[in-house]
């Protein structure tokens, strides 16, 4: 690893309700809540009261029964990004964009023109918030890993430098969730066992890891446990999936309305797949259940595609082998993504007629949206329904 921590993990804090107080000085210092029926966002007023994103609206209401309700306001949170970004890109070349709300940044070599990655980081925050208005957490460590865990202690609004020689005095005394990978299922595995520290976790040997947890989770999290993480910042990375999401709250859902759910989901992945000119070959499908439990389930095809009806096909058969799981605890999200991403080729012309009418039929499409915009043509399945919102991303 290199000698000095000079990674950034720049984090916005709660982005959306940051981007709505910033433009609504009424809502400063107030609890506040974006989306309705589900909480897309939440401010750290109302996140005190226990409020969190993708709970449903009803019983966020309950535990803050003073938050304030906004819609989202998704071409706002995308000028915000685009502007957050502005100022990355002034701070260093080597950005690695994670999402609209936060990005890794590489600041090594720049000593002697910028100051210390300390200092770099503080003018970062200061510039985020005199030029786009919001709050932004740094961490800044040796690691991606460690410079992530690191904004996350000290959010919100804060700044934590992680010295070299005190990377593991930091870790150890951390809970385990704070490693990577770490969700529910595995959490109630390792505090089962008694271990609730970063460092009970590297206290064990790398087998005694991959027997509770298996092979490849047991490795990546006997590396994190020692800070032993050699990824670099990379600029210009491509997606390795495409994927959208839609909350259901916990009001019961019909199998007609979750399978329209889907076919709005997939028409929205397959939309950007074309759209950014690449193909997949495995669907994913991701449930979260009412006793908040998950399941993922995937299929991949004989060939990389992005037609609508195929992912369509896969993805209902992935989500009829799950539906005892679903009756029995019901259903509370669902998403669909696509994988195992590559660039799309003419070959993918030489399909059968019936494929290649069905690929016809989704460029048309994808030409009346680009022209008229995204609501100027729906499916009739999806008509009156809502599709949820369509989150503001990164381009590929």
């Amino acid at each position: 690893m290199r000698e000095e921590a000079t990674i950034l993990h720049a984090d916005l804090d709660a982005f959306f309700a940051s981007v709505e107080q910033r433009d609504d000085p009424r809502l400063k210092g107030r609890p506040v809540i974006v989306g309705g029926g589900v909480v897309l966002a939440a401010s750290y007023e109302a996140k005190a009261y226990g409020v969190q994103s993708a709970m449903g609206g009803a019983q966020a209401r309950r535990l803050c029964p003073y938050a304030i309700v906004v819609r989202p306001r998704m071409s706002a949170y995308a000028e915000a990004s685009k502007a957050v970004y502005r100022v990355f890109d002034d701070t260093t070349p080597l950005v690695e964009g994670l999402s609209i709300d936060e990005a890794f940044l590489d600041v090594r070599g720049m000593r002697r023109l910028a100051g210390t990655p300390a200092e770099i980081a503080s003018r970062l925050r200061q510039e985020v918030l005199e030029r786009v208005g919001l709050p932004i957490t740094v961490g800044v460590a040796r690691t991606k890993f460690l410079a992530k865990v690191a904004s996350g202690v000290a959010k919100p609004d804060g700044l934590l430098v992680v010295p070299p020689d005190r990377e593991l005095a930091f870790l150890h005394p951390l809970s385990v969730e704070r490693l990577w990978g770490v969700g529910p299922v595995t959490s109630s595995k390792l505090r089962a066992r008694g271990i609730t520290t970063v460092g009970q976790v590297a206290q064990l040997g790398e087998a005694a890891l991959v027997s509770l947890l298996g092979r490849a989770a047991g490795r990546h999290l006997h590396a994190l446990a020692r800070n032993r993480d050699p990824r670099l910042v990379r600029v210009g990375r491509r997606r390795g999936s495409m994927g959208a999401q839609h909350a259901l709250g916990r009001a019961p859902k019909t199998a007609e309305a979750v399978d329209a759910i889907l076919v709005s989901l997939v028409d929205r992945v397959t939309r950007r797949l074309r759209a950014a000119h690449r193909v997949g070959r495995t669907v994913v499908l991701r449930l979260r259940f009412g006793d908040f439990s998950r399941a993922t389930r995937s299929h991949t095809l004989p060939f990389a595609t992005a037609h609508t009806e195929t992912i369509l096909a896969t993805a209902r058969g992935l989500y009829a082998s799950v539906t005892p799981l679903i009756e029995r605890r019901g259903l509370t999200l669902i998403g669909v993504a696509v994988s195992s991403l590559d660039d799309d080729v003419p070959t993918q012309l030489v399909l059968p007629f019936e494929r290649r009418s069905y690929d016809a039929l989704d460029a048309v499409l994808d030409q009346v949206r680009i022209r008229f915009g995204p609501a100027a043509i729906t499916r009739a399945v999806l008509l009156g329904r809502d599709q949820g919102w369509e989150m503001p991303l990164l381009p590929d």
